[in-house]
């Protein structure tokens, strides 16, 4: 398939330059928008129902998942989650490509996961396309409040990313990191004996 027989949903899951506002992909965030009013709207004790909205919205949702209200994201389709994941408050995902979050992720308030990205390249930036690469987050994970982790990153197992840091580049697993730019303050005590 060349570039030109490509859709823009294509493109945009490829890495490459894409269109937003291309019918397909304004339909399916359109549709996000729908289910989030209704998961942000749902009252506190309705876990049960927003879960089923969660199945609905997300690409895959593994078992007993949390997301606290309001929470947003782009197509919700791109986003696919393990079993045990909590969000708190105030979560935001960029799912403009594959956002993969394994088992036993903890998100503290405020966490921001964006896959999307817009060209350096001013002359580009006027086109209107932006771009998009995928975030990977493993197992048991600790993300601290208001952390942003950027497009392209991969987050180990057994990590803890400390509060307020902006992840730009991958962290290994079995590492406490922090900061901006986040970094390894210390590697882990290795789990298995």
């Amino acid at each position: 398939m060349t570039n030109f027989d490509k859709t823009e949903k294509q493109r945009m899951l490829a890495g490459e330059l894409y269109l937003a506002s291309d019918p397909e992909l304004a339909s399916e965030s359109l549709r996000a928008a729908q289910l989030l009013r209704q998961f942000n709207q749902l009252a506190v004790e309705a876990i049960a129902e927003r879960q089923e909205i969660l199945k609905m919205l997300l690409g895959s949702v593994g078992e007993s998942p949390t997301i606290v209200p309001p929470f947003h994201c782009d197509y919700g389709s791109n986003i696919y989650i393990g079993d045990r994941f909590y969000m708190n408050y105030g979560g935001v995902m960029l799912d403009c490509n594959r956002i993969q979050i394994g088992n036993d992720v903890l998100c503290a308030p405020y966490v921001q996961i964006y896959a999307a990205y817009h060209p350096v390249d001013p002359t580009v930036r006027l086109t209107g396309r932006e771009l998009a690469a995928p975030i990977t987050i493993g197992n048991n994970v600790w993300i601290g409040g208001g952390v942003i982790i950027c497009p392209g990153v991969t987050i180990g197992d057994n990590t803890t990313i400390g509060a307020g840091s902006v992840v730009t580049k991958d962290i290994p697993s079995n590492v406490v990191a922090v900061g901006n730019p986040c970094r390894v303050l210390r590697q882990l005590e290795s789990q298995s004996e």
